[in-house]
């Protein structure tokens, strides 16, 4: 995601400084490609940009890199603005803010609810939230992100948008593992599946899932696009803050467990769409990747 941001910025008149990824290889692929500097400390970053971008995986990775002591973005940080686009829990989206602004910078959290096409063509849905001016400061370059604006929104102070997204994605998941479920069924009917997804995306069980996922799941095709894991990590995210509120969600925890059964299983690198390997007779959780023979 990250890579395919920074390329979408390239093409669009904005220079790309720096580049950093804990794999050294493919930070040095994506600056030659750029015209950027490989990075090989967070500091470095920070002294080559004005604007920092932050995709990394989880809560661990993004206090790690806006660590208090040893190498971190924060090191000369005064008058930088950072834009952190992880799906992470909401509470570490306001810790960040308040590093960051001990630090004399600024935070904004941009949480993406788009895959990898979009970050490269610039048309991802942005859901934003932190300071407003910040916002408002940063709204020229975000447009460029997300098909000039259109599918830019605020939606409050730090920590907002993270909890709309963990909420985005967690009906994405159920609506996932509901679809392998239909499809699954209807494999163990003799149904013709493709003619099931026509069905179901002309009627009520019409989501952006079928269209996205169902033929996948068919062909047993989960090049990744959003991982399993992830579905895993967003989905517990959601469950947490339902915790919080004192809501018991069956549905989410249901589908988090069902990734957690694929991450169990050695799966968590390949598609969500590959939670159908649970769910249709007769496999065995081992998918066929694209290329392999049918």
């Amino acid at each position: 995601m990250g890579a395919n941001m920074a390329r979408c910025l390239k093409d669009r008149g904005y220079p790309v400084a720096a580049v950093f990824d804990r794999d050294a290889p493919t930070a040095q692929t994506i600056a030659g490609e750029l015209g950027a500097v490989a990075c090989r400390s967070l500091s470095s970053v920070t002294a080559a940009a004005d604007v920092i971008f932050t995709v990394v995986t989880d809560d661990n990775a993004q206090r790690a890199v806006f660590a208090a002591s040893g190498d971190s973005l924060l090191i000369g940080a005064a008058g930088k603005t950072f834009v952190n686009c992880a799906t992470i829990s909401p509470a570490v989206h306001v810790e960040i803010e308040a590093a960051a602004e001990r630090a004399g910078a600024s935070s904004l959290e941009a949480c993406m609810a788009s895959s990898i096409p979009q970050a490269r063509n610039g048309t991802l849905y942005l859901m934003c939230s932190g300071r407003k001016p910040v916002f408002d400061g940063l709204k020229p370059i975000l447009s460029e992100l997300s098909d000039h604006g259109r599918l830019l929104r605020y939606l409050g102070p730090a920590g907002t948008a993270a909890q709309v997204k963990a909420l985005v994605n967690m009906v994405m998941n159920i609506n996932t593992a509901a679809l392998a479920e239909g499809l699954g069924l209807g494999a163990a009917l003799g149904l013709d599946l493709h003619a099931l997804i026509e069905v179901f995306s002309q009627t009520g069980a019409a989501s952006r899932i079928v269209t996205t996922d169902g033929e996948d799941m068919v062909n047993r095709d989960h090049a990744c696009f959003f991982s399993a894991a992830h579905a895993a990590k967003d989905s517990g995210i959601a469950l947490a803050l339902a915790e919080g509120a004192g809501l018991n969600l069956p549905l989410a925890a249901a589908t988090k467990a069902q990734y957690d059964r694929l991450v169990a299983l050695g799966l968590g690198n390949i598609d969500k769409s590959g939670i159908a390997e649970l769910t249709f007779p007769g496999r065995t959780a081992t998918p066929r990747r694209t290329g392999d023979p049918a």
